[in-house]
């Protein structure tokens, strides 16, 4: 419980009508939450405007309310215009919940593709490490080893802040978590005290939100703008946009490559299904994880470790035992020794990568089966480039329903199938449902050949009509493994 013009510090307030020094005892932006002490932000979204919702608020008890548009003062109610009502959220979230995120090392990785496995092995390495720390990710949230489900890469910033609070108070030290550009460009993280950040890559996707990918760019580039000089920016200097991010940054710039002069450099010296070997700045080290994108992965996770002061080689032995994260190249073999491999890729590059990856593995007499699909009701642009990508790096391809949301799955297939040339025509296959997808590739495939499933990794449903349906791509290759007995 705090009083309204303490929750309201720093925010941009441009009138007031009411009492400010009301009690509130709870945030909310949802008309249906609110109620007597609760402080509502009318947030104005693409589809709702919360501002529609203040009488409905206000018959629930609800008499202190956040707006951004100028309105005749509401006898008995206190309200606040502000410039921005999504950074007043923020800011205020931040200050309700006592700026939790000063209390700890609050580490932000953003990028394309790599987010989530970054950030994991971190939570991994960190806890072996003996520390209390916390995950925020697309996967899952934790509190050491507890799991919280995860709704959004970035959380709302109330739950956000909310789950930081109950980090701190849990004993965390760390806490490593995916910034997503949808969260940056929201205000979602507005408010938060990042001690580093970390930047992946910039690679097609979310052109149906962000419009075009120099706002794409931009936005990630805002992330590092806004971090304190105190904090650490951790660049991809192999990423022709690495550099970008950090012009503007008042962070300590350090960076990390395979290709490039770097602050943290990797060599790839053996590439294999049972790991990688590394040299990384001069040391050997064998890991479980596999692939060059990995080899980005781990580097990333080792020049953060180096930020935060760790000993160099007591994080080279734990980064040698971490397994790889649910859903990221994850694969499985067979008694016949058909190998599949489940992996999140959904975008061109992430892809691109994956196949890549089985390309420099394999021995060229296996046939690779890709399964693929796109998700509706997302980035129309990538759906051909995505099957030309899958078509050109394999033998066999069927394209399938990822999560068609509100869109038909066949639509989705035909845009990706202008992506395929003649060439490429005969070796490709349309099969809607996802499982006859993977049954039938399973059906086609001889011993050592390699299927990937690729788009949804560690996700366990399909969205299909606004429904989400129970469905898992690795527990779909197990069982039907052992019914072809494979």
């Amino acid at each position: 419980m705090q009083e309204l013009k303490d929750i309201l510090y720093g925010v941009n307030i441009k009138s007031v009508s009411g009492d400010m020094s009301t009690l509130i005892t709870q945030l909310t932006f949802d008309s249906r939450t609110a109620k007597s002490g609760s402080l509502f932000f009318a947030i104005e979204g693409v589809s709702n405007d919360g501002h529609e919702y203040i009488n409905q608020v206000i018959k629930s008890g609800c008499t202190s309310i956040i707006v951004s548009k100028e309105l005749e003062p509401i006898e008995g109610c206190n309200i606040i215009q502000v410039e921005n009502t999504k950074k007043a959220l923020s800011l205020s979230a931040s200050n309700f919940y006592r700026e939790p995120s000063k209390e700890l090392k609050l580490i932000g990785i953003t990028g394309t593709n790599g987010k989530t496995t970054i950030a994991t092995l971190l939570f991994n390495l960190y806890s072996k490490l003996g520390f209390q720390t916390g995950l925020i990710s697309t996967v899952v949230n934790k509190i050491c080893d507890r799991d919280i489900p995860s709704t959004h890469t970035t959380p709302d910033p109330i739950s956000l802040n909310k789950l930081i609070r109950n980090m701190v108070e849990e004993g965390c030290s760390h806490c490593f978590m995916e910034v997503s550009s949808h969260a940056i460009h929201q205000d979602r993280i507005g408010g938060l005290h990042f001690s580093g950040g970390a930047f992946t890559n910039i690679t097609h996707d979310h052109l149906d939100y962000h419009k075009t990918f120099k706002e794409y760019i931009n936005v990630k580039k805002a992330f590092f703008d806004n971090l304190p000089s105190t904090a650490f920016a951790l660049t991809n200097a192999d990423d022709k946009n690495g550099e970008v991010m950090l012009q503007n940054t008042s962070a300590k710039k350090r960076s990390y490559a395979l290709k490039s002069m770097s602050d943290y450099h990797a060599k790839v010296l053996e590439n294999q299904f049972s790991g990688l070997v590394l040299n990384i700045n001069s040391k050997e080290l064998w890991t479980r994880l596999i692939g060059d994108f990995n080899a980005y992965n781990l580097l990333a996770v080792f020049g953060i470790s180096q930020e935060l002061g760790e000993d160099e080689t007591e994080v080279l032995t734990i980064l040698s035992q971490l397994e790889s994260v649910a859903g990221r190249f994850q694969y499985i073999r067979s008694n016949s020794g058909i190998t599949a491999i489940v992996d999140y890729a959904h975008t061109p590059d992430a892809l691109q990568n994956v196949l890549k990856t089985i390309e420099n593995i394999r021995t060229k007499n296996e046939t690779v089966f890709t399964i693929i699909g796109c998700g509706g009701d997302r980035d129309k642009a990538k759906r051909p480039e995505m099957a030309k990508i899958a078509c050109d790096l394999s033998d066999k391809v069927i394209l399938t329903s990822d999560n068609p949301r509100s869109e038909i799955p066949e639509v989705i297939i035909e845009d990706m199938m202008t992506g395929v040339d003649g060439v490429n025509f005969k070796k490709t296959l349309s099969i809607i449902d996802r499982g006859q997808a993977i049954k039938t590739a399973i059906s086609m495939a001889e011993p050592e050949d390699i299927i990937l499933v690729a788009g949804k990794g560690h996700e366990t449903y399909q969205e299909i009509k606004g429904v989400k349906h129970d469905f898992d791509d690795m527990a779909t290759l197990l069982e039907l493994f052992n019914k072809f007995n494979k």
